[in-house]
């Protein structure tokens, strides 16, 4: 009875948080960062960090409904956006 309550209700929440903590600090380095920022290092991690939240919301969806394929389509490319938008961010602020 356990097993099954965790692998319903804990696992869809737990695989969630691993994009979601990704999207959080993407949102902490647009906040500490501050509006002196150059606006296309803002762009970069707002669009990265809406990313990896998509992401989030997908893979919670895919675990509770695992027959819904395009809901794995959607966190796999979303999640890689997340992460490319993310990595171009700290090179453009490494070049600037």
């Amino acid at each position: 009875m356990r097993e099954e309550f965790e692998r319903k209700y804990i696992t869809p929440i737990m695989y969630a948080s691993y994009p979601g903590t990704l999207a959080t600090l993407n949102l902490t380095v647009l906040q500490v960062t501050g509006p002196e920022t150059p606006g296309i290092v803002r762009i970069l991690v707002s669009l990265g960090s809406l990313a990896f939240l998509v992401s989030a919301f997908a893979v919670f969806f895919f675990v509770l409904y695992p027959f819904r394929k395009s809901l794995w389509k959607v966190t796999a490319v979303t999640f890689l956006a997340g992460l490319s938008f993310s990595l171009i961010a700290v090179l453009v602020i490494i070049i600037l």
